[in-house]
């Protein structure tokens, strides 16, 4: 590598690190059980009113994973993390973070609320034995976007887990490889 090409790839990576940093910092900072708890019902409430299909899926689910915001930023290396709340019925049992990294062409910061609804006994043991839930690994997880919810009801759930993304503000356009990790976390 040239001294030119290597200069502009170190100050790449290090620009990218503090647009992270700074964007990201205000998100870090770890919020109090009983505002994770008054966030997620309120992001969970935002969600039921404008998309109706997740209050359905809500009355079927095991248990609910509410992340009332992600912040997810990047500059050819990305990142996000939140925190959030399982509930089972009504009660917050546990709390967990998530956190991502990606690599690829993307660019630009957004915040969003993530929900997952845990459909059957098998999701909500594997998240709560395993030391995270990776996705791609452990139960099958559906993204549920427009077209998906038009098909969905409670006699066609069959999957281990729902996830809607709820609420984005921001710009960020990616092509990217993403991995997720979802981990307990203690308040």
């Amino acid at each position: 590598m040239t001294p030119n090409r290597r200069h502009f790839t170190q100050t790449l990576l290090a620009s990218t690190a503090a647009f992270l940093l700074a964007t990201a910092g205000g998100a870090a900072t770890a919020a109090s059980a009983e505002d994770l708890d008054k966030d997620a019902a309120q992001a969970l409430q935002a969600l039921y009113k404008t998309r109706p299909v997740a209050e359905v899926i809500s009355k079927k689910a095991k248990a609910i994973l509410v992340f009332p915001k992600i912040v997810k930023a990047g500059l050819v290396f990305g990142g996000s993390y939140g925190e959030g709340v399982l509930l089972k019925g009504a009660k917050v049992t546990e709390y967990y973070n998530s956190v991502s990294a990606s690599w690829g062409w993307q660019a630009g910061a957004e915040s969003y609320t993530y929900v997952v609804f845990l459909m059957s006994d098998k999701a909500v043991k594997y998240l709560e034995k395993s030391k995270g839930w990776e996705f791609g690994v452990g139960p099958s997880l559906v993204i549920v976007n427009e077209g998906v919810a038009k098909n969905l009801s409670t006699t066609t759930l069959k999957d281990d887990a729902y996830a809607f993304i709820n609420d984005q503000q921001g710009l960020m356009a990616s092509l990217s490889i993403e991995g997720t990790k979802i981990s307990r976390i203690k308040r």
